[in-house]
């Protein structure tokens, strides 16, 4: 089993991710593609370079990292403005251009944790939750570090530490069921009800997602679990969308959603990473619509929170 996982952030002081105040631990690597994503530096299970060009010091002549990287992948335009060759960058795993840049420009995304480090520094935050806190596990897909995680959750709950988890639900069953075992409270994104859909918007069909949330409540599992929808204009904000996901929710006895609003909040991130971001001008639900989509679930006996009003 291994031992170590790679982890793209953690954070301290969260209080919308699970109740009371928690830490959240950022996993890396997931299956979905989603095209709103706010965190696609998440994407990869691997080390790799983020480049934030807006600290970049390429206009005063700095050339540092040309020189540094072994691959030839950084090259500048006559003008002096530096250019990435993404598709080699992402295979790298010496970072040399990272270690040399004097103004953290190009950062690597991605560090290695073993159990006892991550542990320690749930150790560190316990103080700072009280009495409701705990941990939140989200990413990315934590689901993918499967062995990595458990080995953590096992030691989460030797020192009574509250577990919870943010997840796509996309794993296999057998999987998926035993990480839960170890679950006190969970998020499962629920990105569109429709297979084609939802295939569009993350490149993968939701069957395993939906047929896992089935198993889930079959099998007995004692947590608490909330659905959660990022909305998203003009893909799953319609009232035949809300409705499917309501007949799915009554016939499995699930009775909490949370539906979150979008921003753009990952753009920085989605050009740092040299991709194109589909949703810069779209993608916005006004308030009303926010307002109206709650009404469908609560004259349908689901409580239903918009954004950050949440009771967690």
């Amino acid at each position: 089993m291994n031992n170590k996982g790679l982890l793209f952030d953690i954070q301290s002081f969260s209080v919308h991710d699970g109740p009371g105040c928690r830490t959240n631990v950022f996993f890396a690597g997931c299956p979905l593609k989603c095209k709103w994503c706010a965190n696609p530096e998440s994407w990869l299970k691997k080390k790799h370079i983020l480049f934030a060009e807006a600290v970049c010091k390429w206009e005063k002549g700095c050339r540092a990292c040309k020189n540094a990287c072994p691959h030839g992948s950084i090259a500048f335009s006559p003008n002096g403005k530096p250019g990435i060759t993404w598709d080699i960058c992402r295979q790298c795993t010496t970072f040399d251009c990272v270690l040399i840049c004097p103004n953290q420009a190009l950062k690597q995304c991605v560090k290695e944790y073993t159990v006892d480090e991550l542990v320690a520094v749930l150790r560190r935050d316990f103080n700072n939750w009280g009495s409701e806190g705990g941990v939140t596990f989200s990413g990315g897909e934590p689901l993918l570090q499967h062995e990595f995680l458990t080995k953590v959750l096992k030691k989460c709950h030797e020192l009574q530490i509250h577990t919870a988890i943010e997840t796509s639900g996309y794993a296999k069953q057998e999987l998926f069921l035993e990480i839960m075992k170890y679950i006190d409270f969970a998020f499962i994104d629920v990105k569109h009800m429709d297979g084609e859909k939802h295939q569009a918007g993350t490149g993968v069909s939701n069957d395993v997602i939906l047929v896992n949330m089935e198993a889930l409540t079959r099998s007995g599992w004692k947590g608490r679990l909330v659905l959660r929808q990022p909305t998203i204009s003009g893909y799953n904000d319609s009232d035949e969308n809300a409705h499917n996901l309501i007949a799915f929710m009554n016939k499995n006895s699930l009775y909490e959603i949370n539906l979150l609003k979008f921003h753009r909040l990952g753009l920085t991130k989605w050009n740092q990473l040299g991709k194109d971001y589909e949703y810069s001008e779209h993608g916005h639900v006004d308030d009303e619509k926010m307002v109206h989509l709650q009404e469908l679930y609560l004259d349908n006996n689901i409580a239903c929170y918009i954004g950050d009003n949440t009771p967690f």
